[in-house]
């Protein structure tokens, strides 16, 4: 048996799959269809808030993926336009960039979380 965790639609189920006999004899009875158990979705974990207060610009994701890199650090000046973190979706490196001149006041996430479209990556202030 094989136990996975699957995620539809932002309903997290837990699954376990049962194997079947390998050796190419017939099976007497199929095993029965893997019930789905619905379970709570984990609450995100605290992201980082280096640096304390969240400045009045946000940063969001504008895909699903997960981080890949981040570009700046709290306290650094950034324009607009430049990468302030990197998102990997679909084996792509996507830049998330600033959206006007500014200063780092949080950077809310970590390398390797994943992240859904609309989530907070970062603020300006």
């Amino acid at each position: 048996m094989k136990n996975y965790t699957i995620t539809v639609n932002g309903s997290v189920y837990d699954v376990v799959v049962e194997e079947g006999a390998t050796s190419g004899a017939p099976v007497a009875k199929a095993p029965a269809a893997p019930k789905a158990v619905p379970k709570a979705a984990p609450a995100p974990a605290a992201a980082p808030a280096a640096g304390g207060a969240a400045g009045s610009v946000k940063i969001e994701a504008g895909a699903a993926g997960k981080v890949f890199k981040i570009e700046k650090n709290v306290g650094d000046a950034v324009k607009k336009g430049d990468a302030v973190v990197i998102v990997e979706a679909m084996k792509m490196e996507i830049p998330v960039v600033a959206p006007e001149d500014g200063t780092v006041a949080s950077i809310d996430v970590a390398v390797g979380d994943a992240v859904e479209a609309g989530a907070l990556l970062a603020t300006l202030n």
